[in-house]
């Protein structure tokens, strides 16, 4: 079910669509967690959402691009959605983890550098990938697309 990734699509944390469907907090938890949903909770869902009950079942989320979300991203984002980049579900903390992998490693290639010129090419490329990661995370914070293994509770 995709009930998180349109949650977050909207940017709604679990306690504003609880109150919004009149649902409780722990049975918006238990859904996205996997567990099956009653067609009552899916109703209040699916008119808190503003979607289809249909599309509450669904097992991927696939983005219209006729919709006003899809027409006001940016053209390269549009272009990583298409080319299904974003589709890997990559997670927040791994964000962050080749942002600082790629700050350390470029400038231990600028020190070295100091000594071979090709080395220093290097490492600014790899600084260049790290403040790129950087912007990457804070879009995907902006746009909640985060991916969050199940168990690890986001709101």
């Amino acid at each position: 079910m995709i009930l998180k990734q349109l949650r977050l699509s909207q940017r709604l944390s679990q306690e504003q669509l609880a109150q919004m469907s009149g649902l409780n907090v722990r049975t918006i938890q238990r859904i996205e967690s996997g567990h099956k949903a009653s067609v009552e909770s899916l109703k209040c869902l699916a008119a808190a959402l503003e979607v289809d009950i249909s599309t509450l079942e669904q097992e991927k989320f696939v983005m219209d691009k006729h919709t006003e979300n899809w027409k006001k991203l940016p053209f390269w984002l549009k272009c990583m959605f298409s080319l299904n980049f974003l589709d890997i579900h990559i997670a927040r903390a791994t964000s962050r983890r080749i942002t600082i992998i790629s700050h350390i490693s470029g400038f231990l290639f600028c020190l070295l550098g100091l000594i071979n010129q090709a080395s220093l090419v290097g490492g600014l490329i790899m600084l260049v990938n790290a403040y790129l990661f950087t912007y990457l995370t804070w879009l995907g914070d902006q746009n909640g697309i985060w991916y969050d293994s199940p168990g690890t509770a986001v709101t």
